[in-house]
């Protein structure tokens, strides 16, 4: 009957102990995975400010940002207008509504983007200028800042998963565990970090070469 009991009692403990250890590698997952998620965005935030970045060829995101007054409410551009671009230096941007062309223009101007709109009554056309050698090597170092504060995102996204890793083996998490996690994390981030390069890399070729 001892036996028994004693035998009842170490199941008890071992399900215990088997649950605990499953909810705490159940949050390295969690922490792991809310990492990758803040480098994804790191990356995709990355590649939204670079296609904003004018490189001498028109692309539809140089203009995101420009703001219309439509009936009183500032609006996107893309909501009151369709861009198109005929050739690589050249949008057309044509409005919904005809009479919205004054503002759009005025919204243009207001934006200082660098380039001149052209009204004829019926569409907008913006030229892109060719860039200066001076404004190349502007707009690399400019790429080259943008990649450095992904990457201190991503090295942020690292750290707090570590610190996280940390406390859980205080709370019962295996060393070897909480070592795994940490150098999986660090794989992760040399991984971003190869993407960010490649961004950049990517980026600055077509700046040097429009």
């Amino acid at each position: 009957m001892q036996n028994k009991n004693c035998l009842s009692i170490f199941a008890l403990f071992f399900n215990i102990h088997v649950k605990v250890h499953y909810m705490i590698t159940e949050e390295v997952d969690l922490y792991r995975d809310d990492a990758i998620e803040k480098m994804e965005k790191a990356l995709n935030h990355l590649s939204a400010e670079l296609s904003k970045l004018r490189a001498g060829k028109a692309t539809p995101t140089m203009l995101d940002g420009i703001m219309v007054n439509y009936y009183g409410a500032p609006t996107p551009l893309q909501q009151v207008a369709s861009i198109n671009t005929p050739d690589p230096r050249n949008f057309v941007i044509q409005p919904w509504e005809k009479k919205m062309i004054g503002a759009i223009e005025k919204a243009i101007f207001a934006a200082n983007i660098g380039m001149t709109p052209s009204n004829n009554g019926e569409v907008i056309r913006l030229s892109v200028p060719p860039l200066t050698e001076e404004r190349r090597k502007a707009l690399v170092k400019q790429v080259k800042a943008e990649g450095e504060n992904s990457k201190i995102s991503i090295r942020n996204a690292r750290r707090e998963a570590i610190e996280e890793f940390k406390k859980l083996e205080k709370s019962g998490l295996p060393e070897d565990m909480a070592k795994d996690a940490s150098e999986n994390m660090q794989k992760e981030t040399d991984k971003y970090y190869k993407k960010v390069d490649e961004v950049l890399a990517k980026k600055e070729a077509e700046i040097m070469t429009v």
